[in-house]
């Protein structure tokens, strides 16, 4: 394949990922977005495969085999509940690429700098040359903080690490001082003859992999979904600084589109939690406003709530006109998705107006609570977000919170002393009554007390959410 031909299929492939974004917008449309970005994927693979300049294919395709059918074995296995630590880990093999292909292109130049430099200087130090390991240098720099912070991302999500954020003292200064010698150690490397910078960009690359490591430490567990997305986003820039030093055109769009509607999406993300992209990036949410904790307020217990069961549930639903339904990480784990929505239905069967209510971080991921509505076939158009929704529970009878914790939790907004203190949360408590379906009195990610337990027109419904709601079915069914 000549390479005008090859430019023809990259643009198509391009056109295809811009059209799987635009599907990907809305849950009516996102079969079709992932249908397109397959379809782009499959044409910049095989096009990139007909490529007229590659020399070998052994290894390439030996490494399409293995890493296909891992890819395979692993999304076949995964549950949603493990979806975004998969993520998380998927976004470390983007920066592990874009240090590797960054450190061979350094040893090897020629190889993608033939174009640049004929008829030009072939000095180390030609226009083409320095710009060249310019894009090297911010490329590995970039893939190894991507790397390093989705490992512990990774960690933190899979439960391997504490979701509380580790403040180190100094922790601003830290930084500072690791961008200050990224930045200082590029002048020496750009300046070296030959491979002779490697040691300025390995230790660069070092580095910045402490940084990654740093910034996600100190993020604590309910800002994972925006971690989450801007790692997302580190990763698509981290893919098209490896498309500079490729001189892919088609990775430099694909970089592009990820980076950016991972940008955007985490910018979206912190405006809703009233919260900016910075004050996520440094961590240590809220614990620097925070006023200290009254020790002579009583610790509430489990013997201070109003307990619930299937059939005191069940009578207050009989009588309900409006239900709403909180969804949380406790119905992902309990993978009782479709008992929920045949539960809704059984209420909807009996003229009683059901919806979702739906935190924009519910969940560890971007989207989790609407991923796994969709996949037990809700209907979308009773699933809000939570601007459309907060002003209608005052109007509700009955709030059924499932596996929810933080997101519902109006110490937000009331208690100074929490360290979620200022975060907008779905108003549960407004409404006539609220039932939480829990397995115990756990705290949530955020590693806070949740007062909304000890209301007066709260129950606690304990027990595994799945086996809770098929009680409530079945009380329905009666």
């Amino acid at each position: 394949m000549t390479a005008s031909s090859l430019v023809t299929f990259y643009l198509a492939a391009a056109v295809l990922f811009i059209l799987s974004l635009s599907g990907l917008a809305t849950q009516e449309s996102s079969r079709r977005g992932n249908y397109y970005g397959m379809l782009g994927m499959v044409i910049a693979i095989v096009a990139t495969m007909f490529n007229e300049s590659l020399e070998t294919y052994q290894l390439i395709a030996g490494g399409m085999v293995v890493g296909a059918l891992i890819g395979a074995f692993v999304a076949s296995r995964v549950v949603m509940t493990a979806m975004p630590q998969l993520v998380a880990m998927l976004h470390s093999f983007v920066g592990l690429a874009a240090v590797l292909v960054g450190i061979s292109t350094y040893l090897e130049p020629n190889i993608v700098l033939e174009a640049e430099v004929a008829g030009g200087a072939q000095g180390s130090h030609s226009g083409a040359l320095i710009v060249h390991q310019i894009e090297i240098w911010i490329g590995v720099a970039i893939g190894a903080i991507t790397l390093t912070g989705s490992i512990i991302a990774w960690a933190k999500l899979r439960g391997s690490m504490s979701g509380k954020p580790l403040l180190l003292p100094g922790r601003h200064l830290l930084n500072a001082i690791a961008l200050a010698a990224t930045i200082g150690l590029a002048v020496p490397f750009v300046q070296a003859d030959g491979t002779e910078g490697l040691m300025y960009l390995l230790i660069m690359t070092g580095i910045t992999g402490l940084l990654g490591f740093h910034l996600v430490l100190a993020i604590g567990g309910a800002d994972m979904p925006v971690v989450v997305s801007l790692l997302n986003s580190y990763s698509g820039w981290a893919a098209a600084a490896a498309g500079f030093m490729l001189s892919n055109d088609l990775l430099i769009v694909t970089g592009a589109l990820v980076g950016s509607s991972g940008a955007i999406l985490s910018f979206i993300m912190c405006r809703a939690m009233n919260r900016s992209i910075w004050n996520v990036v440094f961590g240590g949410f809220g614990t620097a406003d925070a006023k200290p904790v009254d020790p002579s307020q009583p610790v509430l217990g489990k013997e201070d709530v109003i307990t619930a069961e299937a059939v005191d549930v069940c009578g207050m639903l009989a009588a309900a006109k409006n239900v709403i339904i909180i969804p949380g990480y406790g119905l992902a784990v309990a993978r009782a998705q479709h008992q929920v929505n045949e539960f809704a239905q059984k209420l909807r069967d009996r003229g009683i107006n059901v919806r979702y209510a739906i935190h924009p971080v519910a969940g560890r991921l971007p989207g989790h609570m609407n991923g796994l509505l969709a996949e037990a076939g809700v209907p979308y158009d009773i699933v809000l977000e939570m601007d459309e929704i907060n002003s209608e529970f005052p109007n509700t009878d009955v709030v059924m919170v499932i596996g929810a914790n933080d997101i519902v939790n109006p110490g937000a907004q009331d208690d100074p002393s929490s360290p979620i203190y200022g975060m907008p949360v779905l108003e549960a408590w407004k409404s006539e009554m609220v039932v939480v379906l829990k397995r115990s009195m756990g705290s949530g990610y955020a590693g806070v007390q949740n007062p909304l337990f000890f209301l007066d027109n709260t129950r606690m419904f304990f027990g595994d959410a799945r086996d809770s709601v098929e009680k409530l079915v079945s009380g329905l069914s009666g």
